[in-house]
């Protein structure tokens, strides 16, 4: 090969192994988003809406919780699934979660601490349109985020009352709070808040209790009463047919029978 030659051929070779590298390049970056979209979820994709990074699973029959998701999420809707429960740490690793959508599923439990991790950012929590019959206001502890809880079968009892009373709601919600059942009969198909503004639902169970317990003692004490009654009735009758029995008997032992009688009532 000639000087001129090995000065043409020298660009052309530059220029293939800067191809080859672009189409390495292309390939990796191809590779890893591949990777990336194989992790999630079918049905679950992540976007970024109004410069938040948001991570939508809307209407992907999930029936949990999914894993995976990106932990600088800062809005996660899981809507329109068949999630049945929230397990404790369900969202621990979602610190800069915002707004969590878990609307149309068909939760009946949220065990404590299921929204642990979130207290800090999180500000909006939709819970509505579940299958939610009663809840402990411990699962939301700690929690400052403004929560709907409507179109859920409530039990209106004092444990709802409760609850209400350690959330904030979402703005024009809570006329969908409504009594499916309730410890009081006429409450049913009455929204909770038009309840509570007439009866005390945790009063009225204080109530009950104490007149339990002042049943139960009045049972007892009615039980001691009769039993010295009749203890007293069985030692008079007792006493009647002994004095019967030394009348029976002659003078000089009847007397004997009665001082020993005497001597043993003193």
């Amino acid at each position: 090969m000639t000087a001129a030659q090995g000065v043409l051929l020298r660009p052309i070779t530059m220029g293939l192994l800067l191809q080859s590298l672009f189409l390495l390049l292309l390939l990796l970056l191809l590779g890893s988003c591949l990777h990336t979209a194989a992790a999630f979820p079918k049905g679950c994709y992540p976007s970024e809406e109004e410069g938040l990074k948001t991570f939508r699973c809307s209407n992907a029959q999930l029936t949990e919780v999914p894993r995976d998701i990106p932990n600088d999420t800062n809005k996660l809707y899981l809507d329109f699934n068949q999630i049945p429960f929230l397990p404790r740490d369900a969202f621990q690793d979602l610190p800069l979660l915002l707004e969590l959508d878990l609307s149309h599923n068909a939760i009946t439990r949220i065990e404590t601490g299921a929204f642990q991790g979130l207290a800090e950012h999180l500000h909006s929590l939709d819970l509505s349109s579940n299958r939610l019959i009663s809840v402990s206001k411990d699962a939301f502890s700690n929690l400052k985020a403004k929560v709907n809880l409507s179109n859920n079968p409530w039990l209106c009892d004092c444990r709802l009352q409760e609850l209400i009373r350690a959330v904030e709601l979402v703005a024009d919600s809570s006329g969908g709070i409504v009594c499916d059942s309730s410890t009081q009969e006429e409450h049913v198909g009455k929204a909770f808040l038009q309840v509570i503004a007439d009866t005390d639902f945790c009063n009225v169970y204080k109530k009950t209790t104490d007149i339990a317990m002042l049943v139960t003692m009045f049972g007892w004490f009615a039980m001691v009463i009769s039993y010295l009654v009749y203890y007293v009735r069985q030692n008079q009758e007792d006493a009647r047919r002994h004095l019967e029995y030394l009348k029976s008997l002659p003078s000089k032992q009847r007397r004997s029978e009665e001082s020993s009688t005497i001597s043993t009532v003193v």
